[in-house]
């Protein structure tokens, strides 16, 4: 089983649009974090898919570590500079 990338150990702040469809990046592996870019084909992970429940705001997961994906819960906070790019 393929495990997440630390993408970076920093939230990242995104406008979202109520109503909108989102696919959140669960891999770390994507270039246009923190959403997906198809980079986890060939893994067993996949994207989650979300609707924007308002508009506004949002601080979305980099470390996908969280327990509240695709939100931030504060997480990233036990990841280094050296463990971005590192399996979870």
């Amino acid at each position: 089983m393929s495990k997440p990338i630390v993408a970076d150990n920093k939230s990242v702040r995104v406008d979202l649009v109520q109503g909108n469809d989102y696919y959140f990046c669960a891999c770390g592996r994507s270039k246009s974090q923190p959403f997906c870019d198809g980079s986890h084909t060939g893994t067993s992970l996949s994207p989650l898919h979300f609707k924007a429940e308002r508009t506004g705001p949002a601080f979305l997961c980099q470390c996908k570590a969280t327990g509240r994906a695709p939100f931030c819960d504060g997480s990233h906070s036990r990841y280094t500079e050296d463990q971005i790019g590192g399996e979870i």
